[in-house]
């Protein structure tokens, strides 16, 4: 994939530490992009349907551990171009790479939560994995979360469907019920504040519709089962036991059966949205994993 060509991260200067810029890809998509700090690249991939503003609380710790931070916002969602197209895996690797080639990153570590795993796996098995040297699944979906013939235990079919109709009926209120369920919130358990609940659905909303639709068919009907062992460098993966969202049972405990090289830690009780809930427990074992 082509893309035009800035300085190498090689000939970065001081003054240039704190980038905000567009990279357009070769199918004219602009993808927004945020290029923090200096040292080995850390490329954060947000979840599904939020934007890179997930990783607030993720940002200064790996800045001050001496990693540069890379985040972007996937098509469709925050302030990325928003086709109508190209919310397959495919695509969204190739999106990933064209950021990879453009910032020309080496030994870089890709991080990524719920839906963005996928695009780890992806890249890997499309990609060769050019430019990474370990790997961080959160939350992950992968490898394969709808319920088939071979994979009896995975999400009913009719239960995605539901949500896609929730979604075109009333996409705020599924978004307001979602983010309950996202970071555990209940009757009893209120682990995050109501307007830092209703920030982050503010950021679900500013996505395309279009693409919210076509990327939760991604990351539900994908099967990335035959590509794990792509990703062959160091892994860590991390998932809350108590993730209501993506279940541990058919995804992490599975992908840690079939990536090479992992390093599998179940936070107990966690819900989904780690980034958040666990940040100071998330944030201390990322530093520690990219520092093995």
């Amino acid at each position: 994939m082509e893309t035009s060509q800035i300085n190498s991260s090689e000939s970065r200067k001081e003054n240039d530490l704190g980038l905000d810029m567009y990279i357009e890809t070769a199918t004219n998509v602009k993808l927004y992009v945020k290029d923090y700090g200096q040292g080995k690249p850390v490329i954060l991939i947000h979840g599904w349907p939020l934007s890179h503003e997930m990783w607030e609380y993720q940002i200064d710790t790996l800045i001050q551990n001496n990693f540069r931070v890379i985040m972007y916002d996937r098509r469709g969602f925050g302030k990325s171009s928003q086709p109508w197209n190209g919310y397959d895996y495919d695509t969204l690797a190739d999106d990933l790479n064209a950021i990879i080639e453009h910032l020309d990153l080496k030994e870089a570590t890709l991080v990524g939560f719920s839906m963005g795993g996928g695009e780890i796996v992806r890249y890997f098995s499309r990609h060769g994995g050019k430019g990474i040297v370990k790997a961080v699944f959160i939350s992950s979906v992968t490898p394969f979360q709808l319920q088939t013939d071979s994979n009896p235990n995975g999400v009913p079919k009719e239960k995605y469907d539901a949500m896609g109709a929730q979604m075109k009926e009333d996409r705020i209120s599924f978004l307001d019920n979602f983010g309950k369920t996202f970071f555990g919130v209940s009757f009893i358990s209120k682990p995050i504040s109501t307007p830092l609940l209703d920030y982050y659905r503010m950021l679900c909303a500013f996505a395309s519709p279009r693409a919210t639709i076509e990327c939760a068919k991604s990351f539900s009907a994908t099967d990335f089962r035959l590509e794990m062992a792509s990703v062959t460098v160091p892994t860590l993966i991390i998932h809350g036991d108590e993730d209501k969202t993506v279940p541990i049972e058919i995804t992490s405990e599975i992908a840690s059966k079939l990536i090479p090289d992992n390093k599998f830690i179940v936070y107990e009780g966690a819900p989904h949205g780690l980034f958040y809930i666990e940040k100071d427990k998330l944030n201390k074992d990322l530093i520690e994993f990219l520092n093995s």
